[in-house]
Parts: C-alpha cells; structure tokens; sequence
C-alpha cells in the first residue's frame, strides 16, 4: 500500500517530512497530535494554549479552535470554523463557514470552505471539498476498517480513518466518503456521490458509481 508519493507532492505541507515517513495511509493518523507538540514553532504566534497561528493568517472571532493546531501563512479560518484539536492547516488553505476538522492535517491551499466534516484524514495540495461533502471516518458498525487498495484489503485494526485525498482532487457538493476511501490526484467526485474504497488518479466518480478516465489535454 505505498502510494503516498503519488497523492502527495512534496513541500506542500509542513507535514511533509512526517507524512513521506509512513508507507502505509493509515498509520500516518495516530500520531498527528505528537507531530504538531514537536514541530519547531519559530514564527507561529501561540494565541491560546497548544495553538499556533502565522502573523498573516486570518482567523474570524467567530472560529473555535482547540489544542493542538498549527496554522500555516495565509490561511483563512473563516466564520463558525470549528477545528477540534490535532489539526495541521496548511498555507493558504481555507477553512469556512460551519466547517469541522478533527485530526487531519489539510495541505497547503487546499479548501474545504462550506459546511464539511473532516476527521481523520489527510487531504492533498489544493484538494476541494464542495459545500456539504464530508469524510465519514466511522463505520456504522464500529468495527475495525479495512481499506481497498489497488485490488488488497488492508486490515488497519483502526475504528476511526477518514479518507485520503491525493492533490487537486475534487469533491462535488454532499458527496460522503466512506471510511477509509482514497481518492487519486486530480481526481473528480461528482456531487452527491458515496464513494468508497479505492480511485486512480485523473478518474472521474459518478453518482451511479461508474469510473471513467479523465481526457486530459
């Protein structure tokens, strides 16, 4: 289940060192909370206990943030944010109204800007959740998930895992995805769609479940 340099580019998340240092997905989950206590701060400001903000993001008085959370130059935490704790947020990401994040770490410029749940999960440089969709990272009968990769299953032994979403990947409008799903860099999810499992890169998912080929130019 080595993917993760194809999902992920490099140097676009502060996180970048500890995410290329997992071969598996998953695993990279538990230890978001240790990775933000030990990042060097030299540059964040700590506006309240266990949380780091650049000079230059923007944080709206309405957003809640709690401990741990480090927050990248030039983001933008807009009103009613909610981010509960061992969260990563990357440059130039923006996080927006009535959103919730919960140990994720969000990459540079991605956004995830109307009404979205992200827990556990990692999502890719410029990755876009579209107003609504969320990462559903329980199963409804909160047994351990398994992940669908590449034609393997991989038996995670974890109760909690969001979704992965590779670079530019595009989430339409009230799609859910599925516990453990993986969506591929430059990757289309159609509004309304339940993804679970696993998508290649440049695919499009449609809401009937079909899976067809970018044309790229």
């Amino acid at each position: 289940m080595t993917y993760i340099d194809e999902l992920f580019s490099p140097q676009h998340s502060i996180a970048w060192e500890y995410i290329s240092s997992f071969s598996k997905l998953h695993e990279m989950l538990p230890g978001i909370h240790d990775f933000i206590l030990s990042y060097p701060k030299s540059g964040f400001a700590e506006i309240s206990d266990g949380v780091w903000v650049s000079p230059d993001a923007v944080i709206a008085p309405s957003a809640l943030i709690q401990p741990p959370c480090i927050i990248d130059s030039g983001a933008e935490i807009r009103h009613s944010a909610f981010i509960r704790g061992n969260a990563v947020i990357g440059k130039n990401c923006v996080i927006g109204n009535s959103v919730e994040i919960k140990n994720a770490i969000i990459s540079d410029s991605a956004e995830v800007p109307h009404f979205n749940y992200v827990g556990d999960s990692i999502l890719g440089y410029k990755a876009h959740m579209g107003a609504g969709s969320i990462t559903s990272n329980i199963r409804s009968d909160k047994k351990p998930i398994v992940m669908h990769f590449n034609d393997m299953d991989v038996e995670t032994g974890m109760i909690k895992i969001g979704a992965f979403l590779g670079d530019r990947a595009e989430i339409g409008c009230n799609a859910v995805l599925n516990p453990g799903t993986v969506i591929g860099h430059d990757s289309i999810v159609y509004p309304l769609s339940s993804v679970r499992g696993f998508i290649p890169s440049w695919m499009i998912f449609k809401g009937s479940g079909t899976i067809q080929r970018q044309h790229k130019e």
